[in-house]
């Protein structure tokens, strides 16, 4: 029997044992309180480049929507069809043109700001319209300083990150990137059975342990929502749309868990958060860019997802 030649998604970022290892974050300079700074906050300095697609873009929509800071940073959402030019810009049913710079593809933000960046083109892209360059493509650093940095900005005052629970939060919110976010796409984009199965056998591991720990919470620490409630939120919520099937994640669906669905519906029937949420973008996303696992582009009409039925979590006592 002749070797089946398996090509990978992104082939600089793989494994020669097939695991999927995700780049490095190529732009991680920070915006500031600091009026003195290199970058300090100001309404209308920065926009958000994004892709609804994308859980790790749509969680700095959350937190922007969250702090209120629509009207200090603005946002462009890229065409959800990326090719082998990259993310584009274009007109279309939600989403459109660069207003700022007039770009076609986000990988000239890229070379604007980095001239011959070779690396794999990325959202979220915070960028800083004074200075024409990227400030930051990592979704951990933008969620946090729209919290932090840009809280004067916005009109709620939220607060994702709680002093009292830091420690603990951010060894959650490792264990859900390890396991769960970053997991499913070691799950889909490994191009051998072991280094598949090992990854998907630790997705649904943590999501057993997430389920128990639901039990006895509204939210993962207690009634509070926290970052990585948004963090889990942003997998979950293409799950059972992309994940479960066009990355072979499926021993089981979120819908079958009891506590884990609840809870993803409670969060996505919070206030504004399920026009962050557009699953036309994601599934024709996945389904029609990922040539390597689905070469004939068919993106699939189901499933039938009933998100607005009621979620069945009532506040609890906090559970820690």
């Amino acid at each position: 029997m002749s070797a089946v030649n398996v090509s990978a998604q992104f082939p600089e970022e793989q494994s020669s044992a097939g695991t999927f290892e995700r780049q490095e974050d190529a732009f991680r300079d920070r915006v500031s309180t600091d009026p003195a700074g290199p970058r300090p906050a100001g309404v209308g300095r920065y926009h958000l480049y994004v892709s609804l697609a994308c859980p790790w873009a749509c969680r700095t929509v959350i937190v922007r929507l969250l702090a209120g800071l629509e009207s200090a940073v603005g946002m462009t959402v890229v065409d959800p069809i990326r090719d082998e030019r990259g993310w584009a810009f274009r007109d279309g049913p939600g989403y459109s043109a660069d207003p700022v710079n007039g770009f076609a593809f986000l990988s000239e933000a890229y070379e604007a700001t980095k001239p011959g960046y070779r690396g794999r083109v990325t959202v979220p892209v915070l960028w800083d319209k004074v200075k024409r360059r990227i400030v930051n493509n990592s979704e951990d650093d933008i969620c946090r300083m729209f919290n932090d940095s840009f809280a004067g900005l916005g009109n709620r005052g939220i607060d994702l990150f709680p002093a009292a629970i830091e420690h603990d939060h951010a060894e959650l919110a490792r264990f859900i990137y390890e396991n769960v976010n970053n997991g499913v796409y070691q799950a889909g984009f490994a191009t051998t059975q072991s280094a598949y199965e090992q990854a998907c056998r630790r997705v649904f591991s943590a999501l057993d342990a997430l389920e128990d720990r639901l039990a006895s919470r509204r939210f993962l620490f207690g009634n509070r929502i926290v970052e990585a409630d948004w963090r889990l939120f942003c997998t979950l919520v293409r799950f059972d749309a992309v994940y479960h099937g066009h990355f072979k994640c499926n021993i089981r669906r979120i819908v079958d868990y009891a506590n884990l669905q609840g809870y993803l519906l409670d969060l996505y029937q919070q206030p504004g958060i399920a026009g962050t949420v557009n699953f036309d973008h994601i599934k024709r996303h996945y389904y029609y860019t990922h040539t390597g696992i689905n070469p004939t582009r068919i993106v699939p009409v189901g499933p039938a997802l009933d998100m607005t039925r009621p979620a069945g979590r009532f506040p609890m006592p906090d559970g820690g």
